[in-house]
């Protein structure tokens, strides 16, 4: 798949034209057909999708703000690069924010809610695509959390997902990081469950942690 093929796909949709774009472009950058520190020039990505460079501006100005893209005055957009000391706030934030989350919804969860995600590890057993798999773990953690209602928050940790995103891919890419991650997301469902707060909050505060560790150490191998 390429940004053509991601173009046509969202092009299809009912939505304003600036979210479209951007759509395609997250897709494009999580999917490392932009890699990390790239430019990206208005007037390409325009003519690509048919449109003027304003809703293009727009599109880029959104990412901006989820961390994908870094906006110069002089010298355009770029894909951002993301450091391991970024990496290492990033996740001590998602601990925090998504411990909190995960203790606000168990009280609320619904046995629908509970279904829903066992739906998602069920089908993330049989899923080997590294961009499905990583859409799957956000699926997953997004339903446990969900009924916290706290849409400020989940917005938040939802944008810290999609600024790790390209390189969960690649974890997730790793059979022995996939095996284990579902492991744990069988643990924390069976906590939930139980409406166990206590066990959920210790193994999601480990598999945020573990995972990025991990991160912050593949981060600093590539640099």
């Amino acid at each position: 798949m390429n940004l053509t093929d991601l173009a046509a796909n969202v092009l299809q949709q009912q939505r304003s034209t600036p979210d479209l774009i951007a759509d395609a472009l997250r897709e494009a950058i999580l999917r490392g057909i932009f890699q990390e520190g790239q430019s990206l020039r208005q007037d390409e990505i325009a003519t690509q999708f048919g449109v003027s460079r304003i809703p293009v501006r727009e599109a880029l100005r959104q990412l901006e703000a989820e961390g994908l893209v870094t906006l110069h005055l002089n010298r355009g957009a770029m894909v951002s690069v993301l450091t391991a000391n970024e990496a290492q706030e990033i996740c001590e934030i998602r601990s925090a924010l998504e411990v909190k989350a995960m203790q606000l919804a168990i009280p609320k969860l619904s046995a629908a809610d509970l279904e829903k995600a066992a739906l998602i590890l069920e089908t993330t057993d049989q899923a080997t695509d590294a961009g499905l798999l990583a859409q799957l773990n956000w699926e997953f953690h997004a339903i446990l959390y969900a009924s916290a209602e706290r849409p400020r928050l989940l917005m938040i940790v939802k944008n810290l997902h999609i600024n790790c995103d390209r390189y969960v891919r690649v974890q997730m890419a790793q059979m022995d990081y996939q095996a284990r991650s579902q492991k744990e997301h069988y643990q924390l469902l069976d906590a939930c469950k139980k409406r166990d707060t206590k066990t959920a909050v210790r193994l999601l505060k480990r598999h945020i942690d573990t995972a990025g560790e991990e991160l912050v150490s593949y981060l600093l191998q590539k640099s």
